[in-house]
């Protein structure tokens, strides 16, 4: 019974690793988290309108502006430049936005 070399079964396995682990990103199956990905960037609250009752806003505007973009609510943050999400719920479901066409690239 003659002794095997372990070194290029080793070399073998790493390799396979790193080859599954580049393919599954390039296809997208796999997503390297970064912590701007998790950032939250604002709480938003919607105030239901009760016709013949007055509600108070700020007259000052938020930092975001949202635009219909495919059907989904997307913000734009302008204090941060290129910082931008979709509006979600507490489930993580896209509000919708209904009557705008997507942007047409010019």
């Amino acid at each position: 019974m003659s002794e095997r070399d372990p070194i290029p079964l080793i070399l073998t396995g790493i390799a396979s690793i790193c080859t599954t682990v580049v393919v599954l990103w390039f296809y997208g199956y796999l997503h390297f988290a970064k912590p701007e990905d998790a950032l939250l960037l604002s709480d938003f609250t919607m105030l239901k309108t009760v016709p013949g009752e007055d509600y108070k806003v700020s007259l000052k505007p938020a930092d975001q502006v949202a635009q219909c973009v495919d059907g989904v609510l997307v913000l734009f943050d302008l204090e941060q430049k290129g910082l931008t999400g979709v509006l979600v719920d507490d489930r993580k479901r896209a509000v919708r936005c209904l009557g705008e066409k997507t942007p047409a690239a010019q």
